[in-house]
């Protein structure tokens, strides 16, 4: 196909110019200004005094495609007159499909018929006759009529891409081609960059343009694209604001959400230092484009670690990262300044489709808009919002509102302080809700905190509150997040709001955790779904009354366990450890080390699990406990003892454990668990007989206490017994009964245990079509608790038919 220099060439009359400007912004956008036929892209071509002569190569040899908008007495006019000479020439020969007649009021040209395939463009906005323009271009050049869509370049229209995808909903978006074309070519295969950095102050839209970027890519570039943001965090005028010292670092937090987002929730409960290493292990022979926004809510050591990570990326794969902070080196850092005049405009005819008030400006008043508030695109777009409301009419009073703000105030206050007294009470309520929650929530984990309102009144609130670009929501529309600048101004203003809102977030968090958790397994589903909300609520509680925190610990205890949460369960444990050991609560105190010792535990990490019971050893002699605490101390240097590879040792301290228990009670649950240990070491250092043996102790005790889970599990090491003797007819007997006995308790982990355990039996009796779907089972338990499903694969792998 020959090469031309235009893509689109515009002719229109004046009065038209302010509906072609917005379609010639969003070709622009698309293509770039030297690429679009328009005058005012073109000023000093235009300005020549050969252009008459000129024009039939302007619009004819050089322009892949003529639009020609016509509107009444078109052809009569001085230019477009000369125009139209040139134009319909073309219509006449055997290049006619380049033109695409269109018009308004039924308009019509010399040499035109009235009944020609004119567009009708009365009931067109913009953006629908862009689509039009780019459908038709598509099909000149013998592409599908939706390729340019389909490839999500920018314009005004909602971004698209065929690439799997978490990226965030954008509004319309403008301007910013230099720096699209500087992040498109940094994520070229061939470049030798990582990717590209965005640096720029708050509201210049470094996240929208991040995402919109990653829109544009082409469809095989990558084969996913990851999409992680710590907007949630809150800053202070020096960095990142610390919610208490709760829960998850920025950095484990962004590297967790990456893991998950790849489907290898297993690495989130690595070693912390292990995981960027484990991630670029995933990474490797995959082609994925990572987006990892707001990272100035990192320290500068996680930063440091963020940027090594990017830099060790594999090949195949790329990473845009944005800050609102200079946190890059000179050579990787795109500055994001204030929007371009043409950008500006451009939103503003967008916004204006939907706004009536807005409609009634003029391109003048615009310009005074955008240079008032620094072309800002935040600022821009709050304040072009507020036209149409209250006493705001005209660009003027909505300036005069913003100037109405007492001097010397932050940049908060600037932008939203007059909204309060614009807020619903629904609105109200659900943004005070939303300050707490820094997991994204749904209408009813707002509605639940938010005093009298319902899911339906919070989702008309959120929607009103997403138009104001108050509220992010994601792509589906079914969570949301609080832009977390406006939670600093709602702290400030609303101070009772959010006070009443927090206290009624805790109770509403306490009662869930106390009512669905515990070894309620049956209930855990209903706390994983309100999960965001206890999430929230929990700084709270880390500084609130300690016995109620001590509670809710024991609420959580099993359910962060059971759902893969050890991130959170180890940092809730430390918090809490601390606040009791401040509060002279030292049984509390050691049992929260305890329990982080069974995080380490479950991560494989010795030395942290010894360091815990030697923790949890000082705060029970401090509280003055005894055998059954010291007895717990004991049996968690055995499981340290056993992870370090010292089985001897292991095996010494949960004998000396089971001696201690059956002093407090000889038949309790303590003691079965502390033999079904001795029993794991009899079995690993070969003695299968004294296991046999203590295994079975430990099952007639937990049969005698009613601890149908222990059942469970003590029959399921029987029969992975019988498994190591190659016994298969007697380990599969053991194994369908303890899978029995698993699921009438309902423990996912115990049934995806005893499930492969059976699949393993079956299949080594040559019976696979009856092991398959055990070891699919034991997979699929195992994806949905997020934890390591390897060994299961491979067993599952062995179970098909050969």
């Amino acid at each position: 196909m020959e090469a031309r220099r235009f893509r689109v060439a515009l002719s229109f009359a004046g009065e038209k110019r302010d509906f072609v400007a917005t379609v010639a912004r969003l070709l622009a956008n698309r293509f770039g200004e030297d690429r679009i036929l328009y005058d005012k892209f073109h000023e000093a071509e235009f300005a020549r005094y050969d252009l008459g002569v000129r024009l039939p190569e302007l619009y004819g040899a050089q322009s892949d495609l003529i639009v020609p908008i016509l509107c009444p007495a078109y052809d009569a006019k001085r230019w477009t007159g000369w125009e139209w000479i040139h134009i319909y020439g073309l219509l006449t020969k055997e290049d006619g499909h380049r033109v695409m007649p269109c018009r308004f009021e039924l308009a019509h040209a010399d040499g035109l018929s009235p009944a020609s395939a004119f567009i009708e463009l009365d009931d067109k906005t913009p953006a629908q006759f862009e689509t039009l323009i780019l459908e038709r271009l598509a099909l000149n050049e013998g592409r599908s009529r939706d390729y340019y869509l389909a490839t999500g370049a920018a314009t005004g229209l909602p971004p698209r891409t065929s690439i799997p995808h978490n990226l965030p909903a954008l509004q319309p978006f403008f301007g910013r081609e230099q720096e699209l074309r500087r992040i498109a070519d940094a994520l070229e295969p061939e470049s030798r960059t990582w990717g590209a950095l965005i640096d720029g102050p708050g509201g210049m839209g470094k996240t929208s343009l991040a995402v919109r970027a990653a829109y544009d890519v082409p469809a095989d570039t990558f084969d996913r694209i990851v999409f992680v943001s710590l907007k949630s965090r809150e800053l202070d005028d020096d960095g990142i604001r610390d919610l208490s010292g709760f829960l998850i670092s920025g950095l484990a937090e962004l590297f967790n959400e990456l893991a998950r987002e790849l489907g290898r929730g297993d690495i989130a409960k690595a070693v912390e230092s292990q995981r960027p290493r484990l991630l670029l292990d995933a990474l490797r022979g995959t082609r994925v484009l990572l987006v990892l926004d707001n990272l100035e809510s990192l320290t500068k050591p996680d930063r440091d670690t963020v940027f090594t990570f990017v830099k060790r990326l594999p090949p195949g794969c790329k990473a845009i990262l944005t800050s609102r902070g200079r946190i890059g080196s000179a050579a990787e850092e795109l500055i994001l300044e204030k929007l371009s005049e043409d950008a500006a405009l451009a939103t503003l005819a967008a916004l204006a489709e939907t706004n009536p008030t807005l409609a009634r400006t003029n391109e003048a008043e615009r310009l005074v808009l955008y240079r008032e508030t620094g072309g800002k695109p935040l600022l821009l777009r709050w304040t072009a919002g507020q036209m149409g409301r209250g006493s705001c009419v005209t660009f003027a009073d909505a300036i005069a509102h913003l100037r109405s703000c007492p001097g010397g105030n932050d940049p908060l206050e600037f932008i939203f302080g007059d909204l309060v007294g614009d807020f619903s009470q629904a609105e109200t309520e659900a943004l005070c809700a939303l300050t707490y929650f820094t997991l994204p929530a749904r209408a009813e984990h707002i509605a639940g905190v938010a005093g009298r309102l319902q899911d339906p009144d919070v989702t008309q609130a959120l929607k009103s509150l997403i138009n104001r670009s108050l509220v992010v929501p994601s792509e589906e529309l079914n969570t949301f997040t609080l832009v977390p600048l406006v939670a600093d101004f709602l702290r400030v203003r609303k101070p009772d709001v959010v006070t009443e809102t927090g206290s009624r977030l805790e109770k509403h968090a306490f009662a869930l955790a106390v009512e669905n958790g515990h070894r309620n397994y049956a209930r855990f589903p209903v706390l994983d779904a309100a999960w965001p909300t206890v999430a929230a609520a929990l700084p709270g509680f880390i500084k609130g009354d300690n016995d109620r925190l001590q509670t809710l610990c024991r609420a959580l205890d099993e359910f962060l366990t059971f759902t893969g949460r050890w991130d959170e369960q180890s940092a809730l444990s430390l918090d809490a450890e601390r606040r009791a050991e401040a509060a002279g609560a030292f049984e509390s105190a050691g049992r929260r080390a305890y329990d982080a010792g069974w995080i380490h535990m479950m991560r494989g990490e010795s030395a942290g699990v010894l360091a815990c019971a030697d923790r949890a050893e000082v705060h029970w002699r401090k509280a003055g406990r005894g055998a059954e605490e010291r007895a717990m101390t004991i049996h968690l240097r055995g499981i340290g003892h056993s992870q370090a590879g010292n089985n001897g040792a292991a095996l010494s301290a949960y004998r000396e454990a089971v001696e201690l228990a059956r002093a407090v009670n000889r038949e309790s649950h303590d003691v079965a668990v502390y033999l079904n240990d001795v029993a794991g070491s009899e079995a690993d250092s070969g003695d299968l007989l004294a296991a046999e043996r203590d295994y079975r102790e430990a099952l007639r005790i937990a049969r005698a206490i009613g601890d149908q889970k222990g059942e469970a599990i003590y029959t399921g090491n029987l029969a992975n017994l019988e498994l190591r003797r190659e016994e298969w007819d007697a380990g599969a007997a053991l194994a369908r009964e303890a899978l029995q006995l698993s699921e009438q308790v309902g423990h996912l982990e115990v049934i995806a245990d005893h499930s492969h355990t059976l699949a393993v039996a079956l299949m080594n009796q040559d019976r696979r079509g009856e092991a398959l779907p055990l070891a699919r089972r034991a997979v699929e338990i195992y994806r949905k608790l997020r934890k390591d499903v390897a060994r299961y694969e491979r067993t599952l792998a062995d179970c098909q038919p050969r």
